[in-house]
């Protein structure tokens, strides 16, 4: 059974820091690409960071620069270390596997909730 957790969302403060981590079972870690994306009320979901088997990073203009996605093969693990967050960055962010093996398998984690207000 596949499962992608995420974790370490909450309330922040403008100008403050967040890291979220989604631990994933059920899939070969390794030979996926992993994401990150959020979604605000009334909009899309938009990518926000994605990270390559290779470690290679790709990037919203909106966070670049901000952002890091980093992962842990030994862990099954992938972040985001947030800063400098914005009240627009506010919005569920879900984590998201991409399989590079035959079967292009796509799955989803069930979303956590980042809230950036004073």
């Amino acid at each position: 059974q596949v499962q992608l957790v995420e974790s370490g969302g909450g309330q922040v403060q403008p100008g403050g820091s967040l890291k979220l981590s989604c631990a994933a079972s059920g899939i070969n870690f390794s030979r996926n690409y992993m994401g990150w994306f959020r979604q605000a009320p009334g909009q899309t979901r938009d990518m926000v960071a994605v990270i390559a088997t290779f470690g290679g990073t790709n990037y919203a203009d909106t966070v670049r620069g901000r952002f890091t996605i980093s992962r842990d093969n030994a862990r099954n693990t992938v972040y985001l270390q947030m800063t400098k967050l914005r009240p627009e960055d506010t919005g569920v962010y879900y984590c998201k596997s991409m399989s590079m093996e035959r079967d292009r398998r796509e799955y989803w984690g069930q979303g956590t909730q980042v809230t950036v207000s004073s």
